[in-house]
């Protein structure tokens, strides 16, 4: 299976926070959730693979070639989208085109257009006139209007409503229809990754916790609960995010260690909201 983006080591240190051997792979055809709570590293890891940060060790390769070595050629064929619009607050849509068309030898007018219109954008407004979900489709349609192969896309649904955020899983998914095509979307959002992931990777402290497909992943662990005194100390460890509280206690317990546990703890299927909470509790556990 061809990788169309491959992270392996990737490290950068800085005064009181440092991301540490980050490393995954996402295959051509799929679309990859990048998870973890605020501060876990995920825009440092999209800013050191687009080299707008140095990093101090490991390499990225995008569509088959060295992020550094090719950097040129790549963006010609990657889409990024931000968490803010970065276009000037008093261009019109109009002037977005003519300052990004210069930029991309497959710049489409066309394909810009078509989008603006799909997305009820008025091309005569000014980006700073727009809202928020707005300059999110703008962003899109801007990074879709060159053939872009590969989207990037950070925190892009944040602080969006649920209907906006629904039009936009549902873009990604027409795009993703392309085998050839892959998306990595860093988001805090579980709700929009139950719909559209293939694959998921977990990132917490600068680490990465968990990095799989995401039927694997739900098929993989379980959600168990029980009683406070219910557990010895060696079926706590074998416990992922393991918590206690007034009435019992929570956790995570990969299926193949399920014979470990009393016969007596309730056992049910694994939410993706749950397993981000038990691996986010258990690095922050490690991190101690």
């Amino acid at each position: 299976m061809d990788n169309i983006l491959s992270v392996q080591g990737l490290s950068k240190h800085f005064k009181g926070f440092s991301l540490t051997d980050v490393s995954f792979s996402l295959p051509k055809g799929y679309i990859m959730g990048f998870i973890g709570p605020n501060g876990a590293g995920k825009t440092t890891t999209i800013k050191l693979m687009l080299n707008m940060l140095r990093r101090d060790a490991g390499s990225v390769s995008m569509l088959g070639m060295d992020s550094v070595v090719r950097e040129t050629d790549i963006k010609q064929r990657l889409g990024v989208v931000m968490d803010q619009a970065f276009y000037v607050g008093e261009w019109r849509l109009t002037d977005v085109e003519k300052a990004l068309k210069p930029f991309y030898t497959k710049w489409s007018g066309d394909t810009y257009a078509n989008l603006l219109k799909r997305f009820d954008l008025d091309k005569a407004k000014k980006v700073k006139d727009l809202s928020r979900g707005m300059k999110m489709k703008l962003m899109i349609a801007a990074a879709l209007s060159h053939q872009a192969e590969l989207l990037i896309l950070d925190e892009p649904t944040s602080g969006l409503d649920a209907v906006v955020r629904d039009e936009l899983m549902d873009i990604l998914l027409d795009f993703i229809s392309d085998e050839n095509k892959g998306v990595l979307f860093s988001t805090h959002i579980t709700a929009d990754l139950e719909k559209i992931a293939d694959y998921i990777t977990f990132i917490s402290g600068g680490r990465v916790l968990m990095s799989d497909l995401k039927d694997d992943l739900m098929e993989k662990y379980l959600d168990v609960r029980g009683g406070l005194g219910t557990l010895n100390a060696e079926q706590r460890n074998a416990l992922i995010g393991y918590k206690e509280h007034s009435v019992g206690f929570e956790g995570l317990v990969e299926k193949e260690k399920l014979a470990l546990l009393p016969k007596d703890v309730v056992v049910q299927p694994c939410t993706l909201d749950e397993l981000v909470i038990r691996f986010n509790l258990e690095g922050k556990k490690h991190d101690a």
